[in-house]
């Protein structure tokens, strides 16, 4: 292995861009090659971070030697190909949220990385990285606000992300592009694994503009330790709200609470055009460099190579979030409580204490 962590990165939509311009700057990694179904969308990337080794194919960037890793920024729907070829390729693999959409996908994965213990693959969910959600998971852990009870998470965006921002939103819902995080966060706070879900969900607004997808879905998890949450996701908020997404997370517990309210991050501005709350907690450009929770969540994907250590949110925790998803997805057909299904394999790699 060089001097460097050589990076692949597979996608080049709004996140892969964003892998691309933090690992150039990185000073543990660097972008050797990058991998774009549409020529013109990889030469624009290519040329704009000065990137010579473009592929077309995933797997061209694969057998490229001198990858070490990749970053999989491809659609919700297109994780689990390029993720299963890249661990059986060797390469170490950071895979965006959600891990994968089907729940069989998820276990396969799971499986074939648990067999591959040199490896290794981080599902990208960033928001653990933040350090409001950080210092809330050590007070409960510390017993601050004693045993967690309950939740609730919102995860609300604009029109304009499922209409305008993405081309693909008809091939998930809110839930798996949204909500996934709060069900990662939420498991994460309760250190319990999820048990049932009983989930509602709403179309009409996106079908009218034919993409036949869920508007909203709300979906109520019950945990293994009695406590339970509600998730809200949608994405028709109208883009006159002064943020593209609406976020918060509630934390009930015996002896006290958390509120985390993501909406205005600590900062509002008005303009003569408009009035919004500037997004900078995941990422933000200061002093020329992106800077945020989404930078410390790929930096440590490279410290886990480096120091030969287990990703901080591994192949099981994206399996556990799927399986939530999954369980949500058969709530919405059959309109009733869905038993979350078990991976009794993998148990023994259950949430961090």
């Amino acid at each position: 292995m060089s001097e460097k962590i050589r990076i692949g990165v597979i996608g080049l939509g709004v996140m892969g861009e964003q892998y691309t311009r933090i690992y150039q700057s990185h000073p543990l990694a660097e972008v050797v090659a990058i991998c774009n179904r549409s020529p013109e969308r990889l030469n624009t990337i290519g040329d704009k971070y000065d990137i010579r080794t473009r592929y077309t194919e995933v797997s061209e960037i694969l057998n490229d030697e001198t990858v070490d890793a990749v970053c999989i920024a491809t659609p919700d729907f297109a994780h689990f190909e390029p993720v299963k070829a890249a661990l059986n390729a060797g390469k170490h693999v950071l895979c965006e949220k959600p891990f994968t959409t089907e729940l069989a996908e998820a276990d396969e994965l799971l499986r074939l990385s648990q067999s591959r213990p040199g490896q290794v693959l981080q599902v990208g969910f960033n928001h653990r990285w933040l350090s409001s959600y950080h210092h809330g998971y050590e007070s409960i852990r510390r017993g601050e606000i004693g045993r967690p009870v309950a939740g609730y998470a919102r995860k609300n965006d604009t029109i304009f992300v499922s209409t305008e921002m993405i081309d693909w939103a008809a091939k998930t819902t809110p839930i798996h592009f949204l909500g996934a995080h709060d069900i990662d966060m939420l498991r994460w706070f309760f250190g319990s694994e999820p048990a049932e879900v009983r989930a509602y969900g709403a179309k009409g607004v996106l079908q009218e503009r034919g993409i036949d997808t869920y508007d909203l879905i709300q979906a109520q998890i019950k945990f293994e330790s009695g406590a339970f949450a509600t998730i809200e996701s949608a994405w028709i908020y109208p883009n006159v709200f002064p943020t593209i997404v609406d976020s918060f997370i509630e934390v009930v517990g015996s002896q006290g609470h958390l509120h985390f309210d993501r909406k205005r991050e600590s900062i509002e501005m008005s303009t003569k055009k408009q009035f919004t709350y500037p997004k900078v907690f995941l990422t933000a450009e200061v002093f020329g460099k992106l800077r945020g929770s989404f930078v410390e969540c790929l930096s440590d994907f490279v410290d886990s190579i480096i120091n030969a250590t287990e990703a901080k949110v591994t192949a099981f925790d994206g399996r556990q979030v799927t399986a939530v998803l999954d369980a949500v997805s058969r709530s919405l057909v059959s309109g009733q409580t869905e038993k979350v299904a078990p991976f009794q394999a993998a148990r023994e790699s259950a949430v961090e204490a």
